[in-house]
C-alpha cells in the first residue's frame, strides 16, 4: 500500500460507535495508514485522530477555533467552484473535487476538472468513479493524488 494512504471514516445515517472508532484507529496506525473522521470534528480531536474530512454539504466555521498539533490535517470536498473557494475559507489542506469519471449529478468529467483545480492553490485529490481502468487518465488533470471506493475494493 502506498505510503500516503488514508481512511476516511463517514456514517451519516446513524450514531458513531466510539469503540469501532478506536479499533479502526489502531488498524490503521498498526498498518501505517492515516485515519480521519467525516464530519466530526471534537470527535478527531478528541481521539487525537491524523485529522478530519469536511463534506462539501458542511458549511461551518466552528472547527477553526480549535488548537490543533501541527499533524493534523484537515480536508475537504467540493464539486464546483464556489464549494472549493468556501473549503479553502474552512482552511482545508486538501480538496476533494469530485466527480471526475463518475457520471452522476456531481459529474465535472476532465477539462471541468482541470479548471477547478487551476481556480485553487491548495492540494487537489480526484474522486469519483476512478478504477484500475481509467487510474492512468489521472495524468490529464495534475492532481495531488486520488481517492475512491470502488478502486480499493
Amino acid at each position: 500500500m502506498p505510503k500516503n494512504t488514508g481512511i476516511i471514516y463517514r456514517n451519516y445515517n446513524g450514531r458513531t460507535n466510539i469503540n469501532d472508532i478506536k479499533k479502526i484507529k489502531y488498524y490503521c496506525k498498526k498498518k501505517k495508514l492515516r485515519f480521519f473522521i467525516s464530519n466530526n470534528f471534537k470527535l478527531a480531536v478528541n481521539l487525537n485522530l491524523d485529522g478530519a474530512y469536511i463534506p462539501s454539504f458542511n458549511r461551518d466555521f466552528r472547527h477553526l477555533s480549535y488548537n490543533l498539533n501541527k499533524n493534523f490535517l484537515i480536508l475537504g470536498s467540493a464539486h464546483n467552484i464556489n464549494e472549493v473557494k468556501l473549503k479553502e475559507r474552512q482552511k482545508v489542506e486538501f480538496i476533494f473535487i469530485s466527480s471526475l469519471f463518475k457520471k452522476n449529478k456531481n459529474y465535472l468529467g476532465i477539462f471541468k476538472f482541470k479548471l477547478l483545480n487551476k481556480l485553487t492553490n491548495k492540494n487537489v485529490i480526484a474522486l469519483g468513479g476512478i478504477s484500475s481502468l481509467n487510474k492512468r487518465k489521472l495524468t490529464l488533470v495534475d492532481c495531488f493524488g486520488f481517492s475512491g471506493i470502488s478502486y480499493f475494493e
